[in-house]
């Protein structure tokens, strides 16, 4: 494994693994979310694709996302590896809604230098919103990816529960 995909909902705990795993293995992490949104008001990265190719190009590397729709093939068709935390809902909205409210209440600095605020609770694009609504379509994505012919050479780990995933890191 030198060019891994951490994938899953949001709020799987994909940047925690993929932090975790850059350490061990010694490979380069970038967080996707930090290269999509590189300014105020939650501004999108004009040079996405310049910026996310230039990443795939690399012969070792670990990003945290399934991948924007703009870079997902990119990213996809350069990865060896993915592996996929593939929790249900009971895992990932409570862990989810601890996270927003603690970078809420703490004001914690995010990408491009934003902020999960109070009001933004009320938008759809909220992560706990995103996270309830995303969950079956963001499950399709991946399961149809991992059964695409073009992606069979990938090295694939899927687990359905953070004990499982915990045990495999323990042994890594």
């Amino acid at each position: 494994m030198e060019r891994i995909l951490v994938v899953g909902v949001t709020g799987a705990g994909k940047s925690t693994l993929a932090q975790t795993l850059s350490s061990r293995l010694g490979l380069p992490y970038h967080e996707m979310d930090a290269v999509y949104f590189n300014g105020p008001d939650w501004a999108v990265n004009d040079k996405l694709t310049e910026d996310v190719s230039r990443l795939a190009a690399g012969s070792r590397w670990i990003i945290d996302s399934l991948g924007y729709p703009e870079v997902r093939d990119l990213l996809w068709d350069r990865a060896d590896a993915v592996i996929w935390l593939d929790y249900p809902r009971r895992v990932v909205m409570p862990r989810v809604l601890r996270r927003s409210l603690r970078r809420t209440v703490t004001r914690e600095v995010l990408f491009g230098g934003n902020r999960e605020t109070w009001t933004g609770w009320l938008s759809r694009e909220h992560p706990a919103w995103w996270a309830w609504s995303q969950h079956g379509a963001r499950r399709r994505e991946v399961e149809r990816r991992i059964r695409d012919p073009r992606f069979g050479p990938l090295d694939t780990l899927r687990f359905g529960h953070p004990d499982d995933m915990a045990a495999w890191l323990a042994a890594l």
